[in-house]
Formats: structure tokens, C-alpha cells, sequence
């Protein structure tokens, strides 16, 4: 399984699966992280965290707990 904590700097990948339940899950859904859709990793802060990507023509930093629970082929 891949996740996009682990997808490289200037790549794709196409979301398959949201993990997590609850409110965690509703959050990342509500700012248009959906099965289905593009992302493109933009850049990753020098720790690792948080990871810059642009999904749905906007750009969005996610935390690398949250980039953890989105499985990406």
C-alpha cells in the first residue's frame, strides 16, 4: 500500500482509498481529497511535515499523519 506521505516531490498519484473514520475522514474529504482524484505533490517541508500538494486546482498542506491515511497508486 502507498500512501502519499510516501509519494515523490513533482509526481501524480490518484487517490484510491481514504483511511481513518469520523471526523478525520469527513475533514480530508471536505477539502477535496476524494477517491478518484488527481493529486500532484508540490513539496515537502525538510522533516517531512507537513507535505504541499495541489488538488482540484488549489493548493493544500497536509500533515504527515493525514497524508498517511491516503492510499494513492
Amino acid at each position: 500500500m502507498k500512501t502519499l506521505k510516501h509519494a515523490r516531490v513533482g509526481s501524480t498519484a490518484k487517490v484510491v482509498k481514504l483511511h481513518g473514520e469520523g471526523a478525520v475522514k469527513r475533514r480530508i474529504m471536505d477539502m477535496g481529497i476524494t477517491r478518484g482524484v488527481e493529486v500532484y505533490v508540490r513539496k515537502v517541508a525538510p522533516l517531512g511535515d507537513p507535505v504541499e500538494v495541489t488538488v482540484r486546482g488549489y493548493e493544500l498542506s497536509l500533515r504527515k499523519a493525514d497524508a498517511e491515511m491516503i492510499e494513492v497508486e
